[in-house]
């Protein structure tokens, strides 16, 4: 006897700690439960028989309204509850994410000459991503091996190892830590977080993109994600440069960080 119900997004995804309210025909609360981890509903409350209103709400998405009607049982199936995110924009399911550095991509763009750019990535690097049940509480944490930088050129890697530009040998971690999240569109999000760079911490905001979510080969989950910022070199203490003729630089102040992320659902990286 009582309520079952499962509440998903529409995606399918299972959304727990959903909360269902049931009132009567009058308006007046009957029975209020909350979804469990697998988005599930079972509340044992004995309903007389007859229409029944059924409300579901989440934190971050928009609430519906259906009816049920309880049997001479005193039982009633509410079946799916599918829940619309505000905004109109599906996002992965929450908890812990693993970025997975094999299909990922962290990379630096540079001005060179004043005429072209040179294109720069990190090829060691690991992070973990939490979807909070609250979107705007997700958290983002990342740690990058300096040293790994690949500009495609040996001897200009090296001199960006130095101390002129990363000095890997007393800073050899690259990190970000997010502090908050916030809407920027229907479909874009700003990630703030702190960079510490060259022992150099600053404020940093991504902006960023969800690009979709779905199963993979290997029995996991993945979600992709792009990001993009700007950093002035001279914040994180690189003030190296050379100017080669008339005022232009060999390489632009500014860095234009591109972040193409997948990010595997769970802990860890499953085996592959």
């Amino acid at each position: 006897m009582g309520l079952s119900a499962r509440v998903r997004t529409k995606d399918g995804w299972a959304l727990p700690h959903a909360v269902v309210t049931v009132t009567d025909m009058t308006g007046a609360q009957v029975l209020r439960a909350e979804a469990d981890d697998e988005g599930a509903v079972h509340d044992a409350t004995r309903l007389a028989p007859g229409p029944y209103v059924v409300i579901v709400t989440a934190v971050g998405y928009v609430p519906q309204a259906g009816t049920a009607l309880v049997t001479a049982s005193g039982r009633a199936d509410a079946g799916t509850l599918v829940l619309a995110r505000q905004g109109g924009t599906e996002l992965p399911p929450p908890g812990p994410w693993t970025i997975d550095p094999v299909h990922s991509a962290v990379g630096a763009v540079a001005q060179h000459l004043g005429i072209s750019s040179v294109h720069g990535r990190f090829t060691t690097y690991s992070g973990r991503v939490e979807i909070g049940q609250d979107i705007e509480k997700s958290r983002v944490e990342a740690v990058i091996d300096a040293a790994s930088i690949d500009t495609g050129s040996g001897m200009r890697d090296e001199h960006l190892r130095s101390a002129d530009f990363l000095d890997t040998e007393n800073f050899p971690e690259i990190t970000y830590r997010s502090v908050g999240l916030s809407p920027a569109s229907e479909d874009r999000w700003t990630v703030h977080g702190e960079l510490t760079l060259r022992g150099v911490s600053r404020q940093v905001d991504l902006d960023l993109v969800h690009l979709g979510t779905g199963p993979d080969p290997w029995g996991g989950t993945r979600a992709s994600f792009k990001a993009t910022t700007e950093l002035q070199r001279d914040d994180f203490a690189m003030n190296y440069n050379q100017v080669v003729a008339a005022g232009i630089a060999a390489i632009g102040t500014t860095l234009r960080v591109e972040l193409d992320i997948q990010a595997v659902q769970g802990e860890a990286l499953p085996a592959m």
